[in-house]
């Protein structure tokens, strides 16, 4: 193991990083979108039915295989941020990673606020964007 990889500009800017950073937006907002609607749907169920996390397992399976080949696969900012103290990858990718993964999951919420029409998922919620 070399250490930190700080900058790397070739490796930063080129075509292949800017589809790896597009695989990580879309990896990202597929999950967030999946598993969080998941979440919300579940909420709108009755009280008697069985609870199944196979929304979100599935959501992370699909998020993973979009992005494996293209990016690596991190989904989560943590995984990339761990990479890029690793030195995997360079700070710099690890930043632009972790920009691509955050508006993914913004964009994501921003949908699902709009499919679900802005509501909170359970009576009891007192969570989410109306009420920052």
């Amino acid at each position: 193991m070399d250490g930190i990889a700080l900058v790397r500009f070739d490796d930063s800017f080129n075509l292949g990083s800017i589809k790896a950073y597009l695989a990580e937006f879309i990896s990202t907002l597929l999950f967030v979108f999946a598993g969080v609607g998941s979440a919300i749907a579940y909420g709108r169920l009755p009280s008697d039915a069985a609870l199944d996390p196979a929304g979100s397992i599935f959501a992370l399976f699909v998020a993973v295989s979009v992005g494996a080949n293209i990016s690596g696969g991190h989904v989560n900012p943590a995984v990339t941020f761990c990479l890029a103290l690793g030195g995997q990858i360079t700070v710099l990718t690890g930043i632009f990673y972790l920009i691509a993964q955050l508006l993914g999951s913004i964009v994501a919420c921003l949908l699902l606020k709009y499919v679900t029409g802005g509501g909170n998922s359970h009576p009891k919620c007192r969570c989410g964007i109306r009420s920052l």
